[in-house]
């Protein structure tokens, strides 16, 4: 008998209006059981208007409404109204995606397959936009990276597809574009801390995962195709700098903090004069005021006591598998290439030799 699969997309905005119709029809496409799938969509900041369209565009998913458009408070209520209807795999995956038949199947078979593995990511490939495209697709995804700075970027970004054997281990974190993860895993994690609001939620979700002692593995066979926009990556500054620290300051042990002390500081300041440059230095100073906050820091030491009643593994092997290097693939900037990557490279080779 099939294991019952939840599928939980997010809603947002006008969100569905513009992508849901061709992901809805590849997910009624999909060759796993189709009494086996239940599919949740999460109506984040919702209105009457978004209610009813996903209503008459996909009858048979579940609507869940929300409307403050915390996207990892979506995600979680998708993940409690999985784990109520007893889902034994939980998918989370974006809307503006359109998935190969197998893809949900070989999901499942790569849990299934690999016991040691708590989460398995599809191999995420550029949507293509021309027939030229179509007959040679280009990588969005293999895993991602994380720097130990707290910066995740993607692996194979915009390089040709080509055929992946078994179930590579991915050593940084699953792209929250699409992924599959056990249900007693998210019972213990208890799924995304929703102070993250959006960005790098994807970067806590699997550090928890690893802090549990389960392995994340790619899903090459899993194939799904992302209409990726890095513009729409960047409007949402302020959580995408900021949640880089909060990794940071909520998983890192305090010698490991110590030992960034250095870098860090050298990087804010970086980040500080290129906010100036490129006309969102009041979005840094945003950044800069939540970190001055008494409450961040009771927040964080309350998550912190949460991940060490989690913690079946310790940090250090995890953090072994950090790079030194930060890989912007659509930013071109020399002194990042040239003077900022060199320089982080050779120190963390250091720090990864004292722990």
């Amino acid at each position: 008998m099939s294991k019952t699969v939840a599928i939980i997309l997010v809603n947002y905005k006008d969100y569905a209006e513009r992508f849901l119709a061709p992901c809805r029809d590849s997910l009624r496409a999909q060759n796993y059981p189709v009494e086996a799938t239940r599919i949740y969509i999460i109506d984040n900041a919702s209105t009457n208007e978004s209610r009813e369209f996903l209503k008459q565009s996909f009858p048979e998913a579940i609507i869940i409404t929300r409307e403050d458009g915390n996207y990892a408070a979506a995600g979680n209520a998708g993940f409690k109204r999985a784990l109520a209807d007893s889902c034994e795999y939980v998918v989370s995956v974006n809307m503006d995606t359109v998935m190969a038949p197998d893809w949900l199947s070989e999901l499942v078979k790569a849990l299934e397959e690999n016991p040691e593995a708590g989460i398995a990511q599809s191999k995420i490939l550029l949507y293509p936009k021309n027939e030229a495209e179509k007959a040679r697709p280009k990588i969005n995804s293999l895993g991602n990276a994380l720097h130990f700075l707290g910066f995740g970027f993607t692996v194979g970004y915009n390089e040709p597809d080509r055929e992946i054997n078994g179930y590579p281990e991915i050593t940084g974190y699953a792209s929250g574009c699409s992924f599959i993860i056990r249900a007693e895993i998210l019972r213990k994690i208890k799924g995304y801390n929703e102070e993250y609001y959006m960005y790098h939620d994807d970067i806590e979700l699997s550090l928890k995962t690893k802090l549990a002692g389960y392995k994340i593995i790619l899903a090459p066979r899993s194939l799904i195709y992302h209409k990726y926009e890095f513009s729409r990556s960047v409007k949402m500054l302020y959580y995408m700098e900021r949640n880089r620290s909060l990794v940071r300051f909520t998983f890192y042990p305090l010698y490991l903090l110590a030992l960034m002390a250095l870098p860090a500081l050298i990087m804010d300041l970086g980040m500080m004069v290129y906010s100036v440059l490129g006309g969102w230095f009041k979005t840094e100073l945003k950044v800069i005021g939540y970190f001055l906050k008494p409450t961040t820091y009771r927040k964080i030491a309350r998550e912190r006591k949460n991940l060490r009643s989690l913690k079946n593994a310790p940090f250090a092997p995890i953090a072994r598998d950090f790079v030194g290097r930060i890989e912007f693939q659509e930013i071109a900037n020399p002194i990042l290439k040239y003077l900022v990557n060199p320089l982080f490279n050779i120190y963390w080779k250091v720090i990864r030799f004292i722990i």
